[in-house]
């Protein structure tokens, strides 16, 4: 089982003793989005768990915590963008979260260590020539710490149209002389460009459209085999193997324009209220009238000969 913690909050920037609390105890719980009273149980030790998945727009506040999870293998995606607080109003300067993505790139390996400059927004602040100059100058200051960056343009989901009505995205011959310039100055500087829930569109100019968190990206930075349960894609044009989120929706405080996780700013700020380090949950506690299913989830890895990440 890869445990993943990134789809529906951001748990590095809030959440780390949490998570660290969790590990320490060997399980999760996670309510169910569409049946309340329904909980599923993670367990967590090295007999269930391939690696731990992030997907963070600060890592900085959960470095502290790093040496505490060093045997668990891990797969880290870090959003890097250049929008100001108009758009995303929490978020700290991206030198600093440059610096901690250096430093946890480091600890670990440049395969393990994913850079997304996504989603992309052209409007009059953010034109086509500012997002080649902040792309430039982010992969120049990133290259050796990653091989890999995924970019995408804004999906417009309900919360999205909800919270950023006047976000779209840009004419599709934009869309594609900018995502063109973007693989090239990728491949500049020693870096793959995927494209993220954007289907095979932008294939022909050189960008993988392969899916950027698939099994062979795990397998890949772990040097491992996974065998894993076949599952259904998220939407038709998504290739990545996205499976059991132990995060939870209206739970982030970067209150970015664009998130399709969060409703508005209050439900959030009610549920971090809700908020125990202590309790099994991301948000609240057990109740009597809950049920818990304990995850059947096992580890995936197929030992290789000599690999340097097997026990």
């Amino acid at each position: 089982m890869i445990l993943q913690t990134g789809q529906r909050t951001d748990i590095p920037a809030f959440y780390g003793q949490w998570l660290i609390n969790r590990i320490n105890e060997g399980f999760v719980d996670v309510r169910n989005s569409y049946n309340p009273n329904l909980i599923t149980r993670y367990m967590i030790n090295h007999k269930t768990v391939d690696g731990i998945a992030f997907c963070t727009k600060n890592p900085l506040p959960f470095i502290q915590y790093l040496p505490q999870i060093a045997e668990y293998r891990q797969y880290w995606h870090m959003t890097i963008t250049p929008y100001g607080t108009d758009i995303e109003p929490y978020v700290p300067a991206y030198e600093h979260i440059i610096e901690g993505f250096k430093f946890i790139s480091n600890n670990l390996n440049p395969q393990s260590v994913v850079w997304r400059y996504d989603p992309i927004i052209v409007n009059y602040n953010y034109s086509v020539d500012f997002h080649y100059e902040s792309f430039y100058k982010f992969a120049k200051s990133l290259s050796g710490y990653t091989d890999t960056v995924v970019a995408s343009y804004l999906d417009i989901y309900d919360k999205v149209l909800r919270n950023f009505p006047e976000g779209k995205r840009p004419p599709k011959d934009v869309q594609i002389r900018l995502m063109k310039n973007l693989v090239d100055i990728a491949n500049q500087f020693g870096m793959t460009l995927k494209t993220c829930g954007e289907g095979d569109t932008f294939k022909s100019i050189g960008a993988d459209t392969s899916g950027c968190l698939t099994i062979d990206c795990y397998e890949r930075a772990w040097n491992i085999k996974l065998k894993v349960p076949k599952k259904r894609p998220a939407r038709p044009e998504c290739n990545c193997y996205l499976h059991g989120d132990i995060g939870a929706y209206d739970t982030c405080s970067h209150f970015c324009r664009y998130c399709y996780a969060n409703t508005n700013q209050h439900a959030v700020r009610i549920n971090r209220n809700n908020h125990d380090p202590q309790s099994s949950l991301l948000i609240g506690h057990i109740n009597p009238n809950d049920t818990i299913k304990i995850s059947s989830a096992s580890k995936y890895n197929i030992p290789i000969q000599n690999s340097l990440f097997d026990p």
